[in-house]
């Protein structure tokens, strides 16, 4: 009997795969890909192969620590353009079955599906993309879409693995917090600390009372994941962003506040284009540095009315930057960021 499902496919090692793709002789090595692709600069790993990924090579990691835990690493410039492309080709692949395509980014998306046998659907989206794009996946296969995201986990490399409802706490439940769509190191020392270590405990917890120790949105919401609960609609509507950000990370850190407020502005000009370029205004900015060693610090605000004016974006990003307290602004800074965000749709 037919039933509905959804599956979450993954492309494997994406931007590593697509620079192995147009160039064949790298199929086997260590790949890591990152900023310009040169390992002295400061820029951090958008990716790597899994042939790197055995060294501890790991995405958001500087390219200098890569570089000294895996020495012999290809090293290559990111090619964004190169990778939505590559993305765009996959993404026409699962359109071309009966399905619904619901993006996530450049190598993942959901599929919502009624069929009888999702494992057979896995298998031909699998050779589908192999066949047309040279490009592998692993499928997760779920009631949901988290139970499919996270069965993707399961299935790496090129695999499926179906988590449903039925086997959640089975495969789940002695699993840390963190094995949980969402949760992060820091929010999973939080609920180590009230005493929810794995999944299982954090799904016994009353959501009232995580309520109060955490926040009423996110402590039921931690539990609710616990649970395994999450959308079991797929949308193929198109993705509206909810904010547009940029930012730098410097070679040399500055240590004049003059010169950061001056790489803001440039910053906020950045992102007025893309806000321009959304058609929508901005109703809050916020600004990110990152002081060395390696602390970072965010502050924002509402801006005073929608705005997509550069000079409105950096008049407000400039104010947010005076928000930062007097005992940062004598701190080396390494990395700045500005962020504009959107009403809700």
């Amino acid at each position: 009997m037919a039933g509905r499902w959804v599956l979450h496919v993954d492309l494997d090692q994406f931007i590593a795969a697509v620079e192995v793709r147009r160039r064949p002789e790298l199929a086997g090595l260590a790949v890591v890909v990152g900023g310009r692709g040169d390992p002295t600069e400061r820029a951090v790993v958008a990716t790597a192969s899994y042939e790197a990924r055995e060294f501890g090579v790991r995405s958001g990691m500087p390219l200098r620590t890569a570089a000294k835990r895996c020495p012999d690493a290809v090293f290559l410039p990111a090619d964004n353009p190169a990778y939505e492309a590559a993305s765009d080709e996959v993404m026409t692949v699962l359109r071309s079955f009966p399905v619904v395509v619901e993006v996530m980014g450049w190598d993942e998306a959901f599929l919502g599906v009624v069929t009888d046998d999702p494992e057979a659907l896995a298998h031909d989206v699998q050779r589908a993309v192999a066949e047309r794009t040279g490009l592998s996946c692993t499928v997760g296969i779920g009631d949901n879409t988290l139970r499919a995201k996270i069965a993707t986990e399961f299935g790496k490399p090129a695999g499926t693995f179906r988590l449903t409802r039925h086997n959640w706490f089975a495969t789940m439940g002695d699993r840390p917090t963190t094995a949980l769509w969402g949760i992060g190191t820091r929010t999973a020392r939080r609920l180590d600390e009230l005493g929810y270590r794995t999944v299982a405990e954090l799904a016994e917890a009353r959501p009232g009372e995580l309520a109060e120790r955490i926040g009423p949105a996110m402590g039921p919401y931690y539990v609710q994941l616990a649970r395994g609960i999450g959308r079991e609609e797929v949308s193929d509507a198109p993705h509206v962003a909810r904010s547009r950000s940029r930012e730098t990370t410097f070679q040399t850190d500055l240590d004049d506040w003059a010169v950061v407020g001056e790489e803001i502005a440039v910053l906020a000009r950045r992102v007025a284009d893309d806000v321009a370029a959304e058609g929508r205004p901005a109703v809050r900015i916020g600004v990110k540095l990152r002081f060395a060693p390696f602390t970072t610090r965010g502050r924002s605000a509402t801006l005073p009315a929608p705005a997509s004016a550069p000079e409105e974006l950096v008049a407000g990003a400039l104010a947010v930057l005076d928000l930062f307290e007097e005992r940062y602004r004598a701190r080396p800074v390494r990395l700045a960021g500005v962020r504009a965000e959107f009403p809700p749709p």
